[in-house]
């Protein structure tokens, strides 16, 4: 009985002084490397508005409330918050606002099923990326929209809709411009683009005009009239595509537009897109017919 008396003593030492030891290791550790952390990162998560949408250029909100605080970035390049939330960020820590050009997402197509036609069916998953996989989705122009809402379907700030022809419509107002349409496109056809780019080319056609004409009616035909009447050096013809040097972007204005037998080049006026006055009219409210053959895949 004694013995056994003397072993649970020595056990219950032995374990007290282990706990002991361990504690003391601990708490020299926490003390070697500790790690301080601002207490006003969590006062500025509070006031970021917690989307993650990595358009700040951070991974989330309280990385970017980190960089805050660090003085790496200004509190406008916040593009989900209102400016008064930003303004009172700002006010927080002691510094000025900032200046940060608004990115907006813009789809290089308008070749919706009322002006382009398809060649073949797809029957399938309803995604843009499993429908590309087979023979390009089966649109006329291998660089269109095929309009399956990818893009809808990804996009956490409902900024994005697919109209009654199957195109993409991004809604301005909502578009942080977190990039998540321009990673899912199989085409390639988001960009995030400053709001200020307001000459655009709703297009990404590169093949050659009578059969991108024979595709969508819409179609860039590098006819080369915008790039002639737009200031020297605005516009350029690159693989049958007309491009636009944003670096010269203060030397825009709607003259490049106004002669584009098509439309494929608009003025952008907010959330409108405005053509020139020698494009086509579109009348069609329907779709078009499909392309002969017709394969089923």
């Amino acid at each position: 009985m004694n013995a056994s008396i003397v072993h649970i003593a020595l056990a219950s030492g032995f374990m007290a002084t282990l706990g002991i030891l361990l504690a003391g290791v601990l708490a020299f550790a926490n003390r070697r490397l500790y790690v301080f952390e601002d207490p006003r990162i969590d006062q500025l998560e509070d006031l970021l508005p917690r989307a993650n949408c990595g358009a700040c250029g951070e991974a989330g909100c309280r990385p970017f409330a980190e960089a805050l605080v660090q003085g790496r970035v200004e509190p406008a390049r916040c593009t989900v918050n209102s400016v008064e939330m930003n303004q009172s960020i700002a006010n927080f820590l002691g510094v000025a606002l900032g200046n940060h050009e608004r990115l907006v997402a813009r789809l290089a197509c308008a070749g919706g099923s009322h002006v382009a036609a398809t060649r073949a069916r797809y029957q399938g998953l309803k995604s843009c990326r499993a429908a590309a996989l087979v023979s390009g989705g089966g649109k006329g122009c291998t660089w269109g929209c095929l309009g399956l809402g990818d893009c809808e379907e990804v996009c956490d700030f409902d900024a994005i809709t697919i109209d009654r022809y199957g195109l993409p419509q991004v809604l301005t107002d909502k578009c942080t411009a977190c990039g998540d349409c321009v990673e899912i496109c199989p085409k390639n056809l988001f960009s995030l683009q400053p709001d200020t780019h307001r000459l655009w080319i709703n297009c990404l056609n590169q093949d050659p005009q009578d059969e991108a004409m024979a595709h969508c009616q819409l179609v860039c035909t590098a006819c080369g009239r915008c790039a002639l009447d737009a200031p020297e050096g605005l516009i350029r013809m690159q693989k049958n595509l007309a491009v636009i040097d944003y670096s010269k972007n203060e030397l825009a204005s709607p003259v490049a537009i106004q002669r584009c037998p098509t439309g494929a080049i608009v003025w952008l006026d907010g959330p409108a897109q405005h053509k020139g006055a020698g494009a086509r009219k579109v009348t069609r409210k329907e779709p078009l017919a499909r392309m002969e053959p017709l394969p089923r895949f």
